[in-house]
């Protein structure tokens, strides 16, 4: 399983794992604890292999970065993320020199840490994207492969559904509010 199937869910603390769809969404696993949850268009959902880190020339994706990591630690767990800002800095410098430092923030680098941590104490070491991953081993069955993409369309289409949402509500305070001064 690479990143495709690895979620970070806004309001919910750690990582998920996708592990199936429903008609409003999809259940999700805890990468820590194991329990189920199910996530619908409320939730604002990230996929880790659709996140990338800025850097002066392009944008890295996060797989790479996790392997930079890797590399550097041998495979194990990395500083405190409650670290000071400095060492924080020093230490994402070490891995991506010429990251953007007006656009990525400390806050993005604790939760890259974060989930690096996470990751590695649960035995996930595979930080390639699905298509990556797919042609490597071509021996993966088509119906997998269609299955992780329906999912994978899933959690993009719940993330577009919550943004269009929460677009629609703010519309609608901003249409009460000015109904209201015109009484």
């Amino acid at each position: 399983m690479g990143l495709e199937k690895i979620l970070s869910i806004s309001g919910k603390p750690g990582l998920y794992e996708l592990t199936a769809q429903t008609r409003g969404g999809f259940v999700a696993k805890s990468i820590v604890d194991e329990k189920k949850i199910a996530v619908n268009v409320r939730h604002n959902v990230s996929l880790l292999s659709e996140i990338a880190i800025y850097t002066y020339t392009e944008e890295i994706p996060l797989g790479e970065i996790f392997k930079k990591i890797s590399e550097k630690e041998k495979g194990g767990e990395v500083i405190n993320s409650k670290a000071s800002k400095k060492e924080l800095e020093n230490y994402f410098s070490e891995i991506l020199p010429d990251y953007d430092v007006d656009r990525v923030y400390q806050s993005d680098i604790k939760k890259i840490i974060q989930w690096y941590n996470l990751l590695i104490k649960n035995g996930f070491t595979d930080f390639s994207k699905g298509e990556e991953k797919a042609s490597e081993n071509s021996e993966d069955s088509s119906s997998e492969k269609a299955s992780s993409k329906a999912i994978e369309d899933s959690v993009e289409n719940t993330s577009e559904k919550s943004a269009k949402t929460k677009q629609k509500k703010s519309s609608e305070g901003t249409a009460k509010k000015t109904s209201k001064g015109k009484k």
